[in-house]
């Protein structure tokens, strides 16, 4: 079995208290790996070495530009071990290869967009009111950031905080999931490679009293990026109390898919199916509400049926497989629990619901049709393959339906009707809408949500300037001394 160490100030190291733990393979049920777990004297270790790199000259004095390639190079190697990567990814948490070797891959494009922006974090001269007054401003590195990433899409997840972070000049203690850490612990050789001094990125693991608990209450910490679920993170904003970190949340979703009755229902139908049963339906933008106009209603389900015949559900390494394993056994748990409250409350399952008679955390491609908008399936997070549909009459009708939730990550709505896109996207209370399509991603676009999906931005321009502090310089020019120091000038 493959063992792997803790990544703190440029040396693998075992955890200070020794534990060990082991992760299964999703598809098989069988442990393949271990890997040390933090101690709180492993975290300690971690943040002191990311407070000695940001006075370290190596970084310190690191031009933005110098940086900047440093990101470029790790957007190489990360492209050159995409395939290693990728295969570790779906060994560790069971999402299918073709996904992960398409995501890693794609990563290193965030890497250079944020190396591209590094040399252009930029101050100001302000036009001050005061005669023989000089003014400036300048964004300087926010400091230590603490950054926490899900199992679900790491090398994604992780771009978009360390990507924006280190062209910021921060330095980062990456907190990789203990549910599937081994990809992270394998990536942090690929930032030693790039070239990042010692101390500016450490990544490790482990539970939450002794890890996550101990990482986001440090009084070293000066940044939090969290990715997770909404409980979670209430005690992450607790934690951040202590130190008074400026914080950002990506959360968990129940996202709502709109289809009006004048939209291409071959593409709604892809739509509903990418949102629900890609990534076996474990990411946080599912698009897991479906609402779908009535007169076209019969005709959709019949339509997502027949896709649904065709869904292959098997071994994610297999090139043919559409849907593979859920991550965890206490997933397929939940979600069994789930369809049966939803079956109590008149909902009706047109397909799946239940698990495959296969080794493994498998569960069949589900869609439950619901008669009101107070079924379960309607109301939680399912973080598995499980669409819910129903029907909606009028736009007002499907738009209230749609905002009816204390979530706000991601929405979606299927027209021809160019003005309604425009009028029913600009109404949906939610950070991400897509138009005809679902489930896209780029670095130039902020992703993020509403409510209790989160606050904070990851993606695009301005994330960059998330991990900077603004400091204003004032400069006598006048050549006269300060005058009365008693009044303020």
């Amino acid at each position: 079995m493959q063992h792997y160490q803790l990544y703190i100030d440029g040396q693998r190291r075992e955890g200070a208290d020794g534990q060990v733990m082991t992760t299964e393979n999703p598809s098989t049920g069988e442990a393949w790996a271990s890997f040390a777990c933090a101690a709180p004297e492993d975290v300690d270790a971690a943040v002191a070495a990311a407070r000695r790199a940001l006075s370290d000259p190596a970084w310190r004095d690191m031009t933005q530009t110098a940086r900047g390639k440093l990101l470029f190079r790790l957007a190489e190697l990360i492209e050159r071990n995409a395939e290693k990567l990728g295969r570790l990814e779906t060994a560790d948490s069971g999402k299918l290869l073709a996904e992960t070797l398409s995501q890693t891959g794609y990563v290193g494009d965030f890497y250079r967009y944020y190396g591209g922006l590094a040399d252009k974090i930029e101050g100001a001269v302000l036009p001050i009111d005061k005669p023989g007054m000089h003014a400036f401003t300048r964004r300087e590195p926010i400091g230590v950031v603490a950054a926490i990433v899900p199992w679900n899409a790491q090398m994604f997840l992780t771009a978009t905080k360390l990507g924006p972070a280190l062209a910021a000049g921060c330095a980062v203690v990456l907190k990789a999931s203990e549910m599937a850490p081994v990809p992270m612990l394998e990536f942090a050789s690929l930032v030693e490679e790039a070239g990042f001094p010692p101390g500016v990125v450490s990544v490790i693991t482990g539970d939450a009293e002794n890890c996550a608990i101990p990482l986001t209450r440090h009084p070293a910490v000066d940044r939090i990026a969290f990715t997770g679920g909404p409980e979670t993170a209430k005690h992450v904003v607790r934690n951040s109390a202590e130190n008074f970190a400026v914080t950002s949340l990506e959360l968990g979703g129940k996202s709502p898919v709109l289809v009006f009755a004048d939209a291409d229902l071959e593409s709604a139908a892809n739509g509903l199916i990418a949102g629900n049963f890609g990534a076996s339906g474990q990411s946080c933008v599912a698009g897991s509400r479906g609402l779908v106009q009535r007169e076209i209603f019969d005709e959709l389900v019949a339509r997502i049926s027949d896709k649904a015949a065709g869904i292959r559900v098997g071994d994610p390494l297999e090139a043919a497989t559409h849907v593979g394993p859920l991550c965890t056994k206490a997933q397929v748990k939940r979600i069994r629990e789930t369809l049966a409250k939803a079956e109590a409350q008149g909902a009706t399952i047109r397909f799946g619901g239940a698990l495959l008679d296969r080794p493994g955390n498998y569960m069949a491609p589900t869609l439950v049709e619901c008669p009101t908008a107070e079924i379960e399936t309607l109301k939680v997070e399912m973080f598995g393959p499980v669409m819910s549909l129903m029907p909606f009459d009028t736009e007002e009708e499907a738009i209230a339906l749609a905002n009816d939730t204390e979530f706000g990550l991601a929405s979606g709505l299927f027209t021809s009707d160019v003005a309604r896109a425009h009028r029913v996207s600009e109404r949906l209370h939610a950070g991400i809408c897509w138009v005809n399509t679902y489930r896209a991603i780029s670095p130039i676009a902020p992703f993020g949500g509403y409510n209790k999906s989160g606050y904070g931005r990851e993606g695009g321009l301005e994330a960059v300037l998330d991990y900077t502090r603004t400091k204003t310089t004032w400069i006598n020019t006048s050549g006269a001394p300060m005058s009365n120091p008693f009044v303020m000038r």
